[in-house]
């Protein structure tokens, strides 16, 4: 099946498994796995931060970071349609009793500093207190601009507030902007990576911070149930797809835009602009979208049905995947044509 649901469901290449397999290990929980330990120091290095840890997924790094950063009864400032808001079970409220409080994000993904300013709480004991802002990188596939985290960073210190940034995409990020990850990272506190993604690990975030905010996570991530042993296993697919996967995501960049331009043709469909590998397109409404995708899934085509359409591309899609999928649409559009 060539499956666009998500960048989430790529696999492993023989040449990770094999990096997987043959990675020296330890007990991580123990803190003596040595390919966790050198993974850890690198990615910290790269982050510019003093300390990282390793979790199974974006969504536990994001739940280490905000309990981490805020105590019972305190608040998050987030957006409405952040992961750390909508997208996680509200697991910060659910087990920390954090509280979060959302704006609505601007077209570009960003949250406006106005908003943000009109739900900040006073020091007063009615209210939960303004502890952290939590922003995102990319959002639904948008690119937020180095400026804009130098202008959060200015904000945060204005107000007393810490800033995360939920980088589950950052790499997509920095491959388009051509810049080093360090560069956004500091106007950031912490920042969580995930591998599993465009990065094409089984499995695996990492959580990156000062050692302070690391150790405590670090107590967050035991008390969860994320205290892995042999985790140097995924370390080792996390380094991996570092030296191998990072260059090569401007190719799932350029397939995106290539199918946006492919269907750009077709009528009926309207593909959204896109920066990274995540596209939108616009069904008109005569269309049926649940049909369509059920029709291409028996081409082979696996594509969620939702208004937009989003179509993700990742490592396990190939240019002719996307000139066949722009085919297949055109001729399944066709075929419901034909047949009402």
């Amino acid at each position: 099946m060539i499956d666009f649901r998500s960048d989430t469901v790529t696999r492993p290449t023989d040449a990770m498994k094999q990096a997987m397999t043959s990675a020296e290990l330890g007990d991580d929980v123990y803190s003596d796995d040595p390919t966790v330990n050198a993974f850890e120091q690198r990615i910290a290095k790269m982050a510019g931060f003093e300390a990282a840890m390793i979790v199974n997924s974006g969504t536990q790094s994001n739940l280490c970071a905000l309990l981490a950063h805020c105590a019972r009864g305190e608040e998050y400032i987030t957006g409405q349609g952040y992961h750390t808001y909508l997208y996680e079970a509200g697991g910060a409220a659910v087990l920390g009793s954090v509280v979060p409080q959302t704006v609505v994000e601007q077209p570009s993904g960003e949250l406006a500093f106005d908003d943000i300013k009109a739900v900040l709480k006073d020091d007063d004991q009615h209210f939960a207190m303004s502890k952290l802002l939590s922003l995102e990188n990319t959002h639904c596939g948008k690119i937020i601009p180095v400026s804009y985290f130098q202008q959060a960073r200015e904000f945060a210190n204005d107000h007393g507030l810490s800033i995360h940034l939920d980088g589950a995409r950052i790499f997509n990020a920095l491959t388009e902007l051509n810049i080093e990850l360090s560069d956004i990272c500091q106007y950031v506190d912490s920042i969580s990576i995930c591998f599993s993604k465009g990065l094409g690990t089984p499995m695996g975030s990492v959580l990156c911070g000062s050692k302070e905010l690391i150790a405590r996570a670090r107590r967050i991530r035991k008390m969860v149930g994320g205290g892995t042993r042999q985790a140097g296993m995924i370390a080792a697919a996390m380094d991996y797809a570092l030296d191998n996967h990072v260059t090569r995501l401007k190719d799932d960049h350029n397939n995106a835009k290539k199918l946006a331009s492919l269907l750009a043709q077709v009528d009926g469909l309207s593909p959204r602009p896109l920066q990274t590998n995540m596209l939108y397109v616009d069904v008109d409404p005569a269309i049926n979208d649940e049909l369509l995708c059920q029709l291409l899934k028996a081409e082979g085509i696996l594509i969620s049905p939702r208004s937009p359409l989003r179509i993700v591309t990742h490592l396990d899609i190939s240019e002719a995947d996307i000139v066949y999928t722009a085919d297949a649409i055109k001729d399944c559009l066709a075929l419901m044509q034909a047949t009402t």
